[in-house]
């Protein structure tokens, strides 16, 4: 296989600037009852055994996450967000650690702990919770307030009087007064809004995107009920250093960001889809740098003038040396905490089931790995994924830094890991044993079925090798839901010959090779596969098995390992029991439609109109059949496709799915509407312009 041309040297990409109530046992999901030790016990670190202080009653972590550390006390905080569960972890964790846990109205997605009580965000319902906490560790809730749908990321002012609140689904960030307990204002972002962080004075708020390559900053000076925050979105292009050259890529993933200590970088993990490297069809993950006194990207675009080398080329002495290598030393970042003490980050590497400390003051992070802690173990031969700590979501660092808390996702398992000190050059002795990781199991699968936990394990687990190609389905697919992308699907020559494969972008498959791939949106899976078939853009497969059989072959480079037949049953059939009965979907609207919301509906169903005739309501809003409909232009990007007879898509929550198509040309549901001139879809052309404004938002009701 000729390899592509990759980036940088990694001389260059360090040489950055300077850094700127009910209990339960911990080892089942019950709610028994136990005892739990005192906050203020001082027990022995298991890992160390050194006393373990109440930590101080100041929050020094003012963003939440699925993990955190307590204000005032030994304990651990963790979201559960699949055993509906807000669970309270005495420290050290011991097999017998005393733990307490609280049923929660709905999924939690993140948790921040303040002194003596503790901020939850709630998905469905969409709700902040504060738990109150007393000192034998015992939780009750205290306070709800309603926010908009989808309640997710969390962050808090310094003052500690407003709680920042990111909503998911309903792409806004809300305000909250932690005094009053009431929302003070709600405001428009882009997609996807997750992880939140707020600077120090309270000035100014960060937001990342699950989709996109922008991040949102919000400028709270002044805001209030009456007068929101001005949002302005802020491109940071993904590894712009392994970018094609004067191309800015899409990004996905980004679900978390952290501030350096002064505050001047705030830096964002998430995924490059595209960067270059050698096999790299889906790019790379990424730790993006936002200098904050000009919100100005850290590391420069690469353009046609800036010289480079391919792998398979002696160097001159002139150009900059690239990788001839993957250049994704992670997969699927999903947490990442900032260790003032080493001036390092830690990322939570869902896919590969680490998590890997890079250096803080290189121009690109994730180039420069100092060490990569293996957390995920239990790998058995036939479905080689973890089971034993699988898919980390979130971390949790201790005081003076040199403990590190893990939760895993997909196992339910909460670690412990002693991080030694650096030396001066901030990197590890290459003799130095890998730090032991010691693991506690909090709960079983909730559904209860051996099937479905394996099933999720291989959702976010990249380490199937006949599953992936190196990335889980819950890297294209997170949560169930859509990366937002549209990929290439291109017939190419790859390391065992010519493959039809996805790739991020149409650098990615070798020049020579002469073809760009036919576009494909990534679908939602979440909520949308019920249906017993068929399943693909075409309908070309019979039942969700089939289409996951084939997604098995095309989601790499180059083509599937060697396997037996029963191998892909035995993938297929167990992430298709986990698809259906494992994922949650967005948050329905379940109030009374509105006049116009109404008006819409009617148009929806006008026979004369059409749309209901193949967007069947009863049917989840699609009659699954393949349409011939009229060829739009070939986008530039993409080859032609002789193929023009499409599947019907579901309708069901599209108010939330844009881009459209599945080339994604249309940017909304807006543009649909008012660009169906000749009818090719429903006859629409005709309507007036309030009748298309009534039938955009019945859509957004869906």
């Amino acid at each position: 296989m000729r390899p592509l041309p990759a980036l940088l040297a990694s001389s260059l990409l360090g040489a950055g600037l300077g850094a700127g109530c009910s209990s339960d046992s911990s080892t089942g999901a019950g709610t028994g009852s136990s005892t739990a030790a005192s906050a203020s016990a001082a027990p022995l670190d298991a890992a160390t055994s050194a006393p373990v202080a109440p930590t101080s009653a100041r929050v020094a972590v003012r963003q939440g996450g699925a993990l955190a550390r307590g204000v005032g006390e030994a304990a651990l905080y963790v979201a559960d967000e699949d055993h509906r569960a807000l669970r309270r972890v005495a420290l050290p964790i011991r097999a017998d650690s005393p733990s307490r846990s609280l049923e929660l109205p709905g999924q939690p997605a993140q948790v921040l702990p303040m002194a003596g009580r503790v901020l939850v965000t709630i998905r469905d319902p969409s709700l902040l919770l504060v738990v109150a906490v007393d000192a034998k560790g015992d939780l009750s809730e205290t306070a709800r307030v309603e926010l908009p749908p989808d309640a997710w990321g969390l962050a808090l002012t310094k003052d500690e009087k407003t709680a920042l609140v990111t909503s998911a689904w309903a792409a806004q960030v809300s305000a909250v007064d932690l005094g009053a307990n009431e929302k003070q204002w709600s405001v428009s972002v882009g997609r996807e809004p997750r992880g939140v962080v707020v600077r120090e004075d309270g000035s100014v708020a960060y937001v990342t995107h699950l989709v996109g390559a922008s991040i949102s900053r919000l400028d709270l000076a002044g805001a209030g009920a009456t007068e929101p925050p001005k949002v302005t979105p802020v491109l940071l292009p993904p590894a712009p250093l392994r970018s094609p050259s004067g191309v800015t890529l899409n990004a996905s993933l980004g679900y978390a960001a952290v501030l350096s200590t002064d505050e001047s970088r705030l830096y964002v993990a998430r995924h490059a889809l595209g960067a270059l490297g050698e096999e790299s069809w889906f790019g790379a993950s990424t730790v993006d740098v936002l200098l904050t006194a000009g919100d100005t990207p850290l590391a420069p675009r690469r353009h046609d003038r800036l010289p480079f080398l391919r792998a398979d080329k002696a160097p001159t002495g002139t150009e900059l040396i690239v990788p001839g290598k993957p250049v994704s030393p992670f997969t699927q970042p999903r947490a990442i905490a900032y260790r003032a003490s080493t001036r390092t980050l830690l990322v939570a590497s869902e896919g590969d089931d680490t998590v890997i400390e890079v250096d803080a003051l290189g121009l690109d992070p994730s180039r420069g790995v100092l060490r990569k802690l293996q957390v995920g173990s239990g790998y058995d031969p036939n479905l080689p994924v973890a089971s034993t700590c699988g898919a980390p979501t979130g971390l949790a660092l201790s005081e003076d830094e040199r403990t590190l808390w893990i939760w895993c996702r997909s196992t339910y398992d909460l670690a412990t890991v002693a991080l030694d000190a650096f030396a001066p050059d901030r990197t590890p002795p290459a003799d130095a044993p890998p730090p032991e990781v010691s693991v506690v199991r909090l709960a079983e699968d909730p559904l209860g079925d051996a099937d479905v936990a394996i099933g999720r394990r291989l959702f976010y687990n990249a380490t199937d090798k006949v599953t992936s190609g190196g990335l889980a389905c819950a890297g294209c697919h997170p949560e169930g839901r859509d990366d937002g992308h549209v990929w290439h699907e291109a017939k190419f020559n790859t390391k065992d010959g010519t493959q039809l494969n996805f790739v991020g972008h149409q650098a990615n498959i070798p020049a020579e090779e002469g073809v760009r791939g036919v576009p494909r949106r990534t679908p939602m899976l979440a909520g949308m596969v019920a249906a017993a078939g068929p399943y693909g853009w075409h309908g070309e497969s019979a039942d969700l098995p089939s289409r996951l059989n084939a997604g098995f072959g095309l989601h790499r480079w180059g083509g599937m390992p060697e396997h037996q037949a029963a191998n892909l049953s035995a993938r297929s059939g167990r992430l298709t029991e986990f698809l259906r009965r494992g994922l949650k979907a967005p948050p329905a609207v379940t109030r009374e439609l509105d006049a116009t919301e109404k008006r819409g509906r009617e148009i929806f169903s006008d026979p004369d109109v059409g749309c209901a005739q193949c967007h069947v309501p009863e049917t989840g809003y699609t009659n699954r059949v393949a349409y011939p409909l009229k060829k739009l232009p070939t986008l530039a990007a993409f080859d032609d496709e002789e193929k023009a007879a499409f599947k019907t898509p579901s309708l069901k929550f599209v108010g939330g799915r844009a881009p459209y198509f599945h080339d994604g040309r249309a940017a909304s549901l807006e543009w649909i509407i008012n660009n169906n001139t000749d009818d090719r879809m429903g006859s629409t052309k005709s309507l007036s312009g309030p009748d298309r404004a009534a039938l955009v938002a019945f859509l957004r009701t869906l």
